[in-house]
């Protein structure tokens, strides 16, 4: 389909108020979209669906679908663009600290509270979150996920609707899982800095003992999942994402059946870059103590058990070899970070950073500040 067309399509599709999802993955030009047929609620029940999944950061919510078996499906190649950062650095000198002055006190005395949690034995760490309220002058989500598109190639970039969920966009750089057949790739990533020019850069003990806990974490708790083997992980190594790095390893493995699949997701959701360490001490944490509801900041989403074709080689000699393209299926799933939700002519960011017994409470909140600017670059005209 050509962009133009799918566009239309897309402005016809939302007169409806049908739910919908249009996305790109990390390193591609084509832009995918589900766009359901009908009104209906789908939710998920044990992950053997077929779909776009959209799941909050608490587990105990509803965790939406858009049914591939209720939608049409359309993709389009979207042209590469540059578009460069003195768009982020004009947002950024216009932020306005006086004015956010409050909600600096509130996040440092949340920030402290999880410190003191941490060095009283509590937890290892813990992931603490804020959100921005933006006005917009032009709340158009599509513009703004025109934008996304653009100024992040290497990020997972959506924009989603459902009537009972609202507008949600983002360009996430983490991978919760990838499952091809039965063998499965997830990432332990943490730590931030702001990217100079330079991958290969020194990071504080702090951030280094951040992303070990997250690292081995994820490797204990695997090894104890029941359908999970052959468990591989690289060497940390530094890895881009927009205008930031970030530490992260790669992590491997192997399922005994697509029926583990949940089993899976429990295990690595929510992670401990997006909630702590141990998880149920973090999470419980997080719940009483943030005074705000995440929904789908830090929850995770992307296509579930999709079938792909996955073509022979095209070489002459195995020509008689084309008609038995194999069909595999295919699960993608990424964290929700660098978000936004829209909501009566506003934008609601989300940001947050990981806590442990070293952290300082006002560069914590300077983090989020600049974890910030992701999205509010893409809202300048």
């Amino acid at each position: 389909m050509e962009q133009d067309d799918f566009f239309q399509e897309l402005k016809a599709h939302l007169q409806d108020n049908n739910p919908f999802v249009v996305y790109r993955k990390p390193g591609s030009n084509k832009v995918k979209a589900l766009m359901q047929n009908d009104k209906f609620s789908h939710k998920t029940k044990d992950l053997s669906e077929s779909g776009f999944v959209f799941a909050p950061f608490n587990s105990e919510a509803n965790s939406y679908l858009i049914p591939t078996d209720h939608s049409s499906c359309f993709e389009f190649q979207y042209p590469a663009e540059t578009i460069l950062d003195d768009r982020l650095n004009e947002f950024s000198s216009t932020i306005d600290f006086e004015y956010m002055e409050e909600d600096q006190k509130v996040h440092e005395n949340l920030v402290q509270k999880g410190i003191n949690a941490i060095k009283e034995g509590d937890m290892q760490k813990v992931v603490l979150s804020r959100f921005e309220r933006v006005q917009l002058y032009d709340p158009d989500p599509i513009r703004i996920f025109k934008n996304l598109l653009n100024k992040y190639p290497q990020a997972f970039v959506y924009v989603w609707f459902h009537p009972e969920t609202g507008y949600w966009l983002g360009a996430t750089p983490e991978t919760l899982l990838n499952v091809e057949r039965n063998r499965f790739k997830t990432m332990a990533l943490a730590g931030t800095q702001i990217f100079k020019g330079e991958i290969e850069v020194e990071w504080e003990k702090k951030e280094i003992e951040e992303q070990e806990f997250v690292t081995d974490y994820i490797l204990k708790s695997l090894q104890k999942t029941r359908g999970v083997n052959n468990i591989n992980a690289t060497n940390p190594y530094s890895a881009k994402a927009g205008s930031l790095l970030h530490i992260c390893t790669d992590i491997s493995g192997k399922l005994d059946s697509l029926d583990d699949l949940d089993n899976l997701v429990k295990t690595l959701h929510p992670t401990p870059a997006v909630c702590g360490l141990p998880k149920q001490k973090a999470l419980s944490f997080i719940l009483e103590q943030e005074d705000y509801n995440r929904e789908f900041y830090s929850g995770y989403l992307g296509e579930l058990n999709m079938k792909t074709e996955n073509k022979r080689n095209s070489n002459r000699r195995n020509q008689e070899n084309q008609q038995f393209a194999a069909i595999s299926t295919k699960t993608d799933l990424f964290v929700n970070l660098r978000c936004m939700k829209l909501k009566d002519g506003n934008a609601r960011i989300f940001v947050g950073g990981g806590i442990t017994k070293d952290s300082n409470a006002a560069d914590e909140w300077m983090e989020t500040v600049n974890k910030s600017q992701t999205m509010k670059a893409v809202l300048v005209k």
